[in-house]
């Protein structure tokens, strides 16, 4: 597989490792997880189990219940003009119908709350989410994350400004504790 860097520096690599086995967090109805009975749900929405109480929807014990659509869509997280992905992720997308062999669209998700609930529905099987999405992901959608983005040289996380009034009072990190701090993109 190629490593050559996209306009945005994700890697074809970084990419497939990140998303491609996101396939396994396709979610099953809620008439199915009724149907079994479950001894142990967490914070999952009921119509998830977690019999292996690790914290993300397990798979339906009867495989027949497991889905298998003909064409998969991807999401990355939503941001002021998400049909621009549209372009970067068009190798993955060639990739991931390679590797797969079905048909891979890609899904322009308008907000947050789209994501997850097109995760929820059924209608995306494969998503980029953001850090603070993944929570309502696994215990909404079903999503089992598995990986998060980096570099080819090991960087990964992410990166935080803190910017405050020049009269605030604010120096460093530590005087923000005890206060309330807001987050934004």
């Amino acid at each position: 597989m190629s490593t050559k860097r996209n306009n945005k520096g994700i890697t074809a690599r970084v990419l497939t490792a990140v998303l491609g086995g996101a396939l396994l967090m396709s979610g099953f109805s809620a008439a199915q997880a009724q149907s079994m009975e479950c001894s142990h749900r967490g914070d999952l929405a009921e119509r998830y189990c977690d019999e292996d109480r690790d914290l993300v929807a397990d798979l339906p014990m009867d495989e027949s219940e497991w889905q298998d659509p003909d064409t998969l869509f991807f999401s990355y997280v939503p941001v002021e003009d998400p049909a621009v992905y549209a372009d970067v992720f068009k190798p993955f997308i060639k990739h991931l119908e390679e590797v797969t062999g079905k048909d891979v669209r890609y899904f322009s998700a308008q907000s947050y709350a789209a994501q997850i609930e097109a995760l929820r529905s059924g209608r995306l099987q494969v998503a980029g989410l953001s850090t603070g999405s993944v929570p309502f992901g696994v215990n909404i959608g079903g999503f089992v994350p598995f990986t998060i983005m980096g570099t080819e040289d090991g960087e990964y996380g992410y990166r935080m400004q803190v910017i405050t009034r020049r009269d605030s009072g604010i120096k460093n990190l530590d005087d923000l504790r005890g206060k309330t701090v807001a987050h934004t993109e």
